[in-house]
């Protein structure tokens, strides 16, 4: 059997592809939803992290430290068959709830070190020249946070769409799920995963692109300003 004859059973006999198209959009969602709502929750998490009050930052140095050092699937497993468990909350719902909040520690910590990494003297210069605390943070602690957490945020959401791979464990059929059961039922598994590597591959790179992309805008927006 030539190497198209197999693609062709793979994924056109039977719409394999379509099965293939629906667990995609399954990790695609999760993915998006849990980075939203996890971006905005470390945020605050992270203001909590920086207050001057003990209990505030106590909380959110254990939170951080536990949802960064419990494994993902682990901690899926837990809100899925225990602390949800009579909620009545779809899997996906939970599977949100979850990346969410790993993600959320992960976020916190990364603004919170960007953060500390940025140049406080020039706030402190703008707030000798008239401006708020606000708009000191806004206009010049505030993009050079974002300018410094950029990278590590790029690799936190390549490792989300990978995380999510395990959500499979909670009867989600997402994109590994989807591959698993096509490469049972085709009985060409080494193929099959290969499809569904180049898959996980391909929306890395989109991500990548994207961000290469953004800082292309920023740079040509520079250069005519200047």
């Amino acid at each position: 059997m030539t190497l198209w004859e197999k693609l062709d059973r793979i994924l056109i006999r039977g719409g394999s592809w379509k099965t293939i198209l629906d667990g995609l959009w399954v990790t695609v969602r999760i993915s998006a939803l849990a980075l939203l709502i996890g971006t905005l929750l470390g945020a605050l998490v992270c203001l909590l992290r920086t207050r001057k009050n003990p209990a505030a930052r106590g909380f959110a140095s254990v939170y951080i430290a536990v949802l960064r050092g419990t494994p993902v699937l682990m901690l899926l497993l837990l809100f899925y068959y225990g602390i949800f468990a009579r909620a009545g909350l779809k899997p996906v719902t939970v599977a949100v709830i979850t990346f969410a909040m790993n993600v959320s520690a992960h976020v916190a910590e990364l603004l919170r070190s960007a953060l500390s990494a940025a140049d406080h003297g020039q706030a402190e210069a703008a707030r000798t020249l008239g401006f708020s605390a606000w708009d000191a943070f806004r206009l010049i602690t505030l993009p050079q946070v974002l300018r410094i957490a950029k990278p590590v945020y790029q690799s936190t959401i390549v490792n989300l769409i990978q995380w999510t791979s395990v959500v499979g464990y909670v009867t989600i059929t997402d994109l590994t799920r989807v591959i698993n059961n096509t490469a049972s039922r085709t009985m060409q598994p080494m193929l099959t995963i290969i499809i569904g590597m180049l898959i996980y591959l391909a929306l890395s790179y989109i991500i990548f692109g994207l961000f290469a992309l953004s800082d292309r805008i920023r740079a040509r927006r520079r250069g005519a300003a200047a």
